[in-house]
């Protein structure tokens, strides 16, 4: 998500070691920014979602662990948040979450009424997946979430395993097979995420088959795509169920584009669902939270 809408379209450890920055069991440091203001009255949290929510705020802990893709990328961070209570055998499922353009992952977990670009209801989507029973894993961007994912930005948009993000990727699943970043199940993963983010997203049905079980693409269209210039090629058999969502007065990513893409996912056969709104651009719908969350729960 960016104001500058040509730039967002873009989209010392050993190698794969994870820190973590706000540890599991610190006690006082995975809660980020949850008080909400004096004079906006707490509501009750949807049962589960262990969030501070109010009228206009939503405040959701979470922990950060830094992982290090390898000797030839900077470390990144990458925010987890869990519900409260005990995991489920084999821990909780996990909804990756891909940022926008220059707009940090760590947003993904507060948000308030008038944020831009609807940053309220993207952390409503965090709080109805914890309610949900998901974790959330924000994986930052290169510079600490200040630019935008690989996807769709040459060469690596047509040489995906020679990138950053990739290596990124593959570190993160070695993580979550090791147990690293918690009580979290790798053989339950689901994404979303909007913008460069949602592009992202669909780079997880490209590149990784088989690895995640539903995918919801926001304000975006195929992983290679950028804007206007969209061309959807043949689409993999084993492409994950895709929700797509997007504002009808979006002059930054035309809607025909992610038109164009699920009408050819259905056309193979693939479950999908597309939900717009004409009064809204390049930004969340209100309708992404419910939509979202009933789509990854749905069996």
């Amino acid at each position: 998500m960016s104001a500058l809408p040509a730039l967002l379209l873009l989209g010392g450890c050993a190698a794969g070691d994870v820190v973590a920055l706000e540890g599991w069991g610190d006690g006082d440091a995975d809660v980020v920014d949850t008080a909400p203001p004096d004079d906006d009255p707490v509501e009750p949290a949807p049962a589960g979602s262990g969030c501070t929510v109010t009228p206009s705020s939503v405040r959701c802990g979470h922990r950060t662990f830094e992982l290090d893709p390898g000797p030839l990328d900077a470390a990144r961070a990458v925010h987890v948040a869990v519900p409260p209570g005990p995991p489920p055998p084999g821990g909780w499922p996990v909804a990756f979450a891909f940022q926008g353009s220059f707009f940090g992952a760590e947003l993904f977990f507060s948000g308030d009424e008038g944020d831009p670009f609807g940053g309220l209801h993207q952390a409503r989507v965090v709080e109805g997946l914890l309610a949900g029973g998901f974790a959330v894993l924000a994986p930052e961007t290169h510079l600490g979430g200040d630019t935008f994912w690989d996807t769709n930005v040459p060469p690596y948009s047509f040489a995906w395993t020679t990138s950053p993000d990739h290596r990124l990727m593959v570190a993160i699943f070695d993580a979550l097979d090791a147990g690293d970043l918690g009580p979290l199940d790798p053989d339950r993963l689901v994404a979303f995420g909007i913008s460069s983010g949602g592009y992202m997203t669909s780079r997880m049905a490209q590149a990784y088959p088989g690895r995640f079980r539903a995918l919801a693409i926001h304000s975006a269209a195929w992983a290679t795509c950028s804007g206007a210039l969209c061309v959807v090629p043949r689409l993999p058999a084993g492409h994950p169920p895709t929700l797509f969502l997007h504002g009808e007065d979006d002059l930054v990513v035309p809607m025909r584009t992610a038109e164009g893409y699920e009408r050819d996912l259905r056309a193979q056969g693939t479950a999908t669902d597309f939900v717009s709104d004409p009064q809204v651009g390049h930004a969340w719908l209100p309708a992404a939270p419910g939509a979202i969350g009933d789509w990854f729960t749905t069996p």
